[in-house]
């Protein structure tokens, strides 16, 4: 591991700061599924204590990105094609609830600003980079949420939202899917947004996932294989 991301004592408090890092070192592949967390190699990649990195390893575990095994320590967690057909049920069900709730209940600036958005993803996902991908659909998710105006919701879907953070950028890779994605979320906004249909906007919203769902379980064994 390289020592790249020192951690800066200036931050927010520490141990949030080596969690938000370790946590996007993960989420970004550069600790890859299977690999052993070793707490000196973290030290020195963070510039942090041994206390900070358990403290740290203890919250990843919580959002089950980290796994500990008895008598190895600490590992990305490897997800099967169970687990991940298990998180994109509930994601489906939660973000089928999103689109409908927006619909009923997204103010006018609201939906203006989903319909605003999705323009600009002809550009920023539709033809961008990995990391421009990331930060649109990002976005995306966080004013269709939003709209919705329900807390719970919010929560859970940012849990679920982490957990396959493991492998949602594997689909930020290929540009035909990016493609395909591309024309269901303008069907999902036509419907939450402009048509303001909620039952519509679940059946897109539902579709959508249904189908990524599906692709992720193929990319995440095929990067793990070849991680093997």
């Amino acid at each position: 591991m390289t020592s790249t991301n020192l951690v800066s004592r200036q931050a927010a408090p520490l141990r949030e700061r080596v969690v938000e890092l370790l946590r996007q070192d993960i989420l970004d592949d550069e600790l890859h599924p299977g690999e052993r967390l070793l707490e000196n190699s973290l030290c020195e990649r963070y510039g942090v204590s041994r206390t900070v990195i358990r403290e740290a390893l203890r919250q990843l575990e919580s959002e089950r990105l980290i796994t500990m095994l008895p008598n190895r320590g600490p590992i990305v967690t490897v997800l099967t094609a169970d687990d991940i057909e298990s998180l994109y049920d509930v994601r489906r069900a939660l973000e089928g609830l999103a689109g409908e709730l927006f619909a009923q209940r997204a103010t006018p600036d609201e939906a203006a600003a989903l319909l605003a958005h999705i323009a600009d993803m002809e550009e920023s996902y539709l033809r961008g980079t990995l990391e421009t991908r990331t930060m649109s659909k990002d976005r995306f998710y966080e004013l269709l949420i939003g709209g919705a105006h329900n807390e719970v919701l919010d929560s859970n879907l940012r849990g679920v939202h982490t957990r396959i953070g493991i492998f949602r950028h594997y689909a930020f890779l290929d540009d035909q899917r990016v493609r395909h994605s591309m024309d269901e979320l303008r069907g999902i906004v036509d419907a939450a947004a402009r048509l303001r249909d909620p039952a519509l906007a679940r059946e897109r919203c539902e579709h959508h996932i249904r189908e990524a769902g599906v692709l992720a379980i193929y990319e995440y064994r095929r990067h793990v294989a070849e991680q093997a």
